[in-house]
């Protein structure tokens, strides 16, 4: 259910490792079983930030359920782990929240 997108003008390094970790961060931040968590990576993208190349990221997290009250504190959470992990400003992040209604998200031949 939850999907986390990222996509960064920076090369991660260890990525596998990166991509690990994602996962088990963000079952932990939405508690939700990590078998479930899904993480797409971009690295090296063609992106500009207020204006410069400096490194920047843009995440897209989607999840049934996602709690719209806690964006504020998933925001936080989030770019505090981009920022340990990458070493991007967090003033350089964008995060986009989605919460699709269950019969819009598919798996495994039917929908949620």
């Amino acid at each position: 259910m939850p999907l986390l997108n990222l996509t960064t003008n920076i090369k991660i390094p260890e990525k596998q490792s990166f991509l690990e970790m994602s996962s088990l961060t963000i079952a932990n931040i939405l508690g939700k079983p990590e078998s479930y968590v899904m993480i797409h990576v971009e690295d090296e993208a063609s992106i500009i930030f207020s204006g410069t190349h400096q490194p920047c990221a843009l995440l897209q997290l989607k999840s049934l359920g996602l709690p719209e009250n806690s964006t504020a504190d998933l925001s936080s959470r989030l770019c505090d782990f981009i920022h340990q992990q990458l070493a991007i400003d967090t003033s350089r992040i964008y995060i986009e929240f989605y919460n699709p209604e269950r019969h819009m998200w598919g798996w495994d031949k039917r929908t949620f």
